[in-house]
Parts: C-alpha cells; sequence; structure tokens
C-alpha cells in the first residue's frame, strides 16, 4: 500500500540536518580521528553525582516525579542563580526542570510565538536557534556579527532588524561557536532596545561557569531585564553530564506557565535519577566545576595560540570550549576544507557555514580534549596547510 499523498511538513523539510552530526557521524566511521566536532565535556561525570545517582537507583527513583521537577532540585537551583549572578526567582512557579536545555529551548519559543512573530538570532549561531524558530511558527531573522569585534551584540545592528512583528532575540552567552562572552556594557544596550521597542529576551546560558576572562553577567541581573528575560541553563557542559539531560529554564510566572503547560503534555517530566544527580551536582561538585574549568583554560590558551601560528586568525574566546577561526588563509570553503582535513589528516572540525550564513570561511573547533590530543590536531592541521600554500 502507498503512503497518503497528503504532504508531509513543509517547515521540517525545509530544515537541513544537523551540520554538527553529519561530520560526527563520518568521523565515527573512521579510525585514529581526532574529533574537535561535538561539543561534549571529555571529562566522566563526577564520581560524587554519580554515586548519588547510583544510590538513587537503589531506592527506586525511577518513577515519574512532579512535571516541574524535584522541588528540591528547583530550590537549589533557583539558590544558585541568586548566589551567582543576583537573579531572583520563585522555585514554585518560576522554574521549570527540562530535558536538557533543547527541549527548554522548545518550550520557551513555542509559548512565545505566535504564527508570523519574528526572532532576531545574532550570528553565527547554534545549528538549533532557527529550527526551532521556525518549528514554533516564527521567523528567524539573521543579524551578522562582526569577528572583529569579537562577535559582541551590537544592539544597534539589532536595531536595524526590528519590525513591529519582533517578538525577541535569541542568544547564547558565552556562545556556541564562537566563544564569545558578552559585556554588561553590550547586554544593557540591548536591554535597553528590547524596553524601547517591546520584545523578550531569549539568553541561553548554558556554558555561564566555563567563562575565562572576567565574570560571566546573566542577562536577567541586568537592570530593566528580569521582566522580559527567559534563562535557558543546564548541568550538561559545566558538570560534564551531557548524557544525563537535566536543564532548565527561568522566566517570569506568566510565560513559565505557558512553558509548563506545553511540558506537562510532551515531555511530562525530566528523568528522575537525573534530577537527583543535579542536585548533588550543586550540593558538592564546584570543586570539579573549578578543576574542569582550569584545565579547559589551558587547553583554550594553547590551542588558540596553535591557530594563530598556522596562519588561522582567531578572537579569543571568552567562554565556552570553542575556537572559531578563520580558514580564509586555505582558499577554501568551510565545507571542504572541514572535508579535507578529515580525509587527509583525520582532523574533525565542524564548517562554520552550519552556524549560518556569516560562518562561512571559518570552521568550529571544540578544545574539549585532551592537550595532547590539541597538540597532534594542531601538527596535523599544520601538515594540511602546508600542502595549500
Amino acid at each position: 500500500m502507498a503512503p497518503p499523498a497528503k504532504p508531509l511538513s513543509r517547515v521540517v523539510e525545509a530544515c537541513p540536518p544537523s551540520g554538527i552530526r553529519k561530520f560526527f557521524d563520518l568521523a565515527q566511521t573512521m579510525t585514529g580521528v581526532i574529533t574537535l566536532g561535538v561539543g561534549e565535556p571529555d571529562f566522566p561525570t563526577p564520581w560524587g553525582v554519580r554515586e548519588a545517582a547510583i544510590h538513587a537507583l537503589t531506592r527506586g527513583a525511577t518513577t515519574y516525579t512532579g512535571n516541574s521537577g524535584l522541588l528540591e532540585l528547583r530550590e537549589l537551583i533557583c539558590a544558585d542563580l541568586e548566589a551567582r549572578h543576583g537573579t531572583s526567582y520563585r522555585p514554585a512557579d518560576e522554574c521549570l526542570v527540562t530535558s536538557g536545555v533543547s527541549e527548554g529551548l522548545d518550550l520557551a519559543l513555542r509559548a512565545l510565538l505566535n504564527p508570523g512573530d519574528e526572532v532576531i538570532v545574532p550570528e553565527p549561531s547554534y545549528v538549533a536557534y532557527q529550527p526551532c524558530v521556525a518549528f514554533a511558527g516564527g521567523v528567524a531573522v539573521p543579524v551578522t556579527s562582526d569577528p572583529a569585534q569579537g562577535y559582541r551584540l551590537d544592539a544597534a545592528r539589532i536595531a536595524e532588524a526590528v519590525t513591529p512583528r519582533t517578538k525577541a532575540v535569541l542568544f547564547g552567552s558565552p556562545s556556541n561557536p564562537t566563544g564569545a562572552a558578552q559585556s554588561a556594557d553590550d547586554l544593557t544596550a540591548l536591554v535597553a532596545l528590547a524596553e524601547r521597542e517591546d520584545f523578550w529576551l531569549v539568553s541561553d546560558e548554558i556554558y555561564d561557569r566555563l567563562t575565562y576572562t572576567g565574570t560571566h553577567t546573566s542577562t536577567a541581573a541586568v537592570p530593566g531585564a528580569w521582566d522580559r528575560t527567559v534563562v535557558l541553563n543546564g548541568f550538561s557542559k559545566s558538570y560534564a553530564m551531557t548524557g544525563w539531560r537535566v536543564g532548565y529554564v527561568c522566566a517570569p510566572e506568566p510565560l513559565a506557565a505557558l512553558m509548563h503547560r506545553i511540558h506537562q503534555y510532551t515531555m511530562l517530566c525530566a528523568p528522575h535519577v537525573s534530577q537527583v544527580a543535579a542536585i548533588e551536582a550543586l550540593r558538592s561538585a564546584d570543586p570539579d566545576v573549578t578543576e574542569m574549568v582550569a584545565d579547559y583554560d589551558r587547553r583554550r590558551r594553547l590551542f588558540v595560540k596553535g591557530l594563530d601560528e598556522l596562519g588561522l586568525s582567531c578572537p579569543e574566546p571568552g567562554g565556552a570550549f570553542y575556537a572559531f577561526p578563520s580558514i580564509r588563509s586555505s582558499g577554501l570553503s568551510s565545507q571542504d576544507f572541514a572535508e579535507q582535513l578529515l580525509e587527509e589528516q583525520k582532523v574533525a572540525v565542524v564548517p562554520g557555514d552550519v552556524f549560518g550564513p556569516s560562518g562561512e570561511g571559518h570552521v568550529r573547533c571544540s578544545y574539549a580534549t585532551a592537550l595532547p590530543l590539541l597538540e597532534e590536531a594542531l601538527e596535523r592541521m599544520g601538515r594540511f596547510l602546508s600542502t595549500r600554500t
């Protein structure tokens, strides 16, 4: 029998597959590859966190929790945000535990947008941002950021893209893929624009603890921002808990209530045992985070210096664990550079154009990889470039 002739979702059909996964999957079929592609810590989850999960399983933590997540976890999340950023949220109705930050992003956009609403997305941007806007019925409006300015959020550039249909600006700080950590001054200018033009700010802060130069500024902590800001965060990156799938969203109660309503009917709740692990992470794993951040910082400085010495100019990333060097000196497109580097030298990077057209001429390299492998990757990249000059 033939399937129904009626067309499938045109919105989903128009969305390309993830460019990050394309190169990761290809690298998985090869031996001896140094993978600088997927943004995942190479550290194991801290032992105390794993041990807490093991004990929770023996006690039967295999059931649903309340839709919003364990209250103890939400209380700890809100206390942590207030201690580190000075932002105040009510655990009962302004904090929602999600199955990773990816679900939080989807919930926020679906609760915010009506069909045709516009969301300004500064580029280069994380690959999920623009597709998730489209899936929620919105229209993504990309705005190019300048590498010469360290990919800072420029309120003047964003203002040029604002229309009566602008509902939100969606961005990450520190950023994936550039590692740019936005300054308090630039966030203040963006908040002033949001107040003047009346739109929301969706702030992805999953890398907030991975900040190397100065301190992280949470968007919601900027004066005037709290009432119009959605904060997305989680445990995947800072605590090396990618597979546990625990994130959270904090927002003013009217919006948080709508996100909760969608979450009730779709995900129900984040995994119970993972929430217990997240509780232990907030209680005891800060020393582990400090050690991991210090190691990432060493890798960051070595790797960016090595890229510059190869002639691949790279703005210094202020956070996360990504470098976003220019590869224009090679004479290759981003796709060709990534494909040929993988084929010839077995180093996997992500072509910059998957993060938006403004990423063309760059590649994303994750330095969440052991120092000896980063040094070997730089040597292989040097051999690759020597055949193209």
